[in-house]
């Protein structure tokens, strides 16, 4: 979602409302703490030199427990962001405090660690969804990496070349 997504979306609603993909909701009495922008300026494995920008937004929850953070509020702390830092219409990144997960037991954490957990932002009519981000290679063509094989059945292959006595064995 572009920062221009989400201002368009804000007006209409009541609630400012963040849910992860598993359907755990952020505390509603979370805070943005941060907007701004970030750069990556970076070389691929293929050699390909590359720049990209995100907006950012940091969410922290406090033990306020009766704030919450309305719309409108949230369009003002955008318009500043946009005034005093120049930010441009770019995608949106989230950054949240989340938990690290046991990959034997992937709804529990290890020991109750946590980490800042990096989310694409997306909305689903109600709410804005925390979508999890992938590390992906950007130049498999030139790094090595075989592509996936097609799988055929041997059934569905055309036999005629190598029939008995057709001199292909």
């Amino acid at each position: 979602m572009k920062l221009s997504n989400i201002k368009e979306i804000l007006p209409a609603l009541d609630n400012v409302e963040f849910q992860l993909e598993d359907g755990t909701f952020v505390p509603e009495h979370f805070h943005v703490t941060e907007v701004g922008v970030i750069t990556k300026h970076f070389i691929d494995c293929g050699g390909t030199i590359r720049n990209e920008k995100v907006v950012n937004f940091q969410l922290w929850n406090a033990n306020d427990f009766e704030h919450r953070l309305k719309p409108a509020k949230l369009l003002n702390i955008i318009k500043l962001s946009e005034e005093k830092l120049g930010i441009e219409d770019a995608e949106i990144e989230v950054e949240y405090q989340s938990a690290i997960a046991d990959s034997q037991t992937p709804n529990q954490t290890i020991n109750g660690l946590q980490t800042i957990g990096k989310y694409d932002l997306d909305f689903n009519g109600n709410h804005f969804i925390l979508k999890n981000k992938q590390t992906a290679c950007l130049a498999q063509d030139a790094c090595g990496i075989p592509f996936e094989k097609q799988k055929v059945k041997l059934s569905d292959l055309n036999n005629a070349c190598c029939t008995p006595n057709s001199g292909c064995c």
